[in-house]
């Protein structure tokens, strides 16, 4: 079944987490390395089953996994063989479910909530370079390129459990499409949303018109939703118009808080937003969006706001 569309059936909108990365910082966390929050799940995972947590605890209906950047040659660049690899993947999912499953267990907190679910984390080529080419694309590889690089973490990622996958941060139509025939070829009923990075209120980050790349994906059932993440807030709007007019699909928006990516540096600068997240989120409901949540430097803060202001 579509965890989605069961889910939209019930409530809507559904609201997704926050920043993962942000959160284990704040709890000490030094993620300037080529596997970014991938490296707790080495070092540290129980922080990441507590970030989890927290974001449950404020509301959050869905927990994205730890595996952004987890891959096959990301690991074995740090030592780690391929079987070590997938089970680091795995382990991703299981603090996810570990965490679901410990708030859930308290009836206090879930009063007229429906059951949270996990999606897989599965992030672009670009965050397997560590370049901020997930902010670009233009990666020069081919379609079947893509589609044998995804394959094994989404096998993995199945594997241990997720109910979906989050294929997230996408900034180019090939990966897009890639994502899609590997679904629809090789895993049967596992559904997954598609966001795509954006680089202004009407492309996505590689050029292509946001509105012309999600009715590429209409056809695909295996796509239960569309959208943008790690976007600035100030686009949402305008890209959620373009979207509602080339997709019938739910449209799913979670954008960062607003500030700059220094590729290099691995560091966000500049300044937020200047409405509040749950001010924003309560225009992108109206806009048309029905899954809302919040991408780097958002916290679980802005996810009890988000909460607040879209069911109010």
């Amino acid at each position: 079944m579509n965890p989605i569309q069961s889910r939209l059936q019930a409530h809507a909108p559904l609201i997704l987490d926050g920043a993962l990365a942000t959160e284990l910082e704040r709890k000490g966390c030094d993620l300037n390395d080529s596997l970014w929050s991938a490296k707790i799940l080495i070092e540290q995972p129980e922080l990441i089953q507590q970030v989890h947590l927290d974001y449950f605890q404020a509301g959050a209906d869905c927990a994205t996994t730890a595996s952004y950047q987890t891959t096959i040659d990301g690991f074995a660049g740090k030592g780690y063989t391929k079987e070590e690899a997938i089970e680091l993947m795995k382990r991703s999912v299981t603090l996810a479910k570990e965490a679901r499953d410990l708030f859930w267990q308290d009836d206090t907190r879930h009063e007229g909530r429906t059951k949270p679910f996990v999606a897989g984390s599965v992030g672009p080529f670009g965050a397997y370079l560590s370049d901020g080419s997930e902010y670009k694309g233009n990666y020069g590889l081919s379609e079947q390129a893509l589609i044998d690089f995804h394959r094994p973490r989404i096998q993995a990622l199945v594997e241990a459990g997720a109910d979906m996958l989050a294929c997230e941060t996408i900034p180019c139509l090939v990966e897009a499409t890639a994502i899609a025939k590997l679904l629809r070829d090789e895993f049967s009923g596992v559904y997954a949303w598609i966001t795509f990075s954006a680089k202004d209120d009407l492309h996505i980050s590689e050029g292509d018109l946001l509105r012309e790349c999600v009715q590429t994906l209409e056809p695909y059932e295996e796509i239960a939703a569309v959208g943008v993440n790690c976007t600035p807030p100030q686009f949402i709007s305008s890209l959620i118009q373009e979207m509602k007019k080339g997709t019938s699909k739910p449209i799913v928006v979670y954008p960062n808080s607003g500030e700059l990516y220094d590729p290099e540096e691995k560091v966000w600068s500049g300044d937020t937003s200047h409405h509040t997240f749950g001010e924003c989120a309560h225009q992108w409901f109206k806009d048309g969006a029905r899954i809302i949540g919040g991408c780097c430097r958002t916290t679980p803060e802005d996810i009890t706001d988000i909460l607040k202001r879209t069911t109010s």
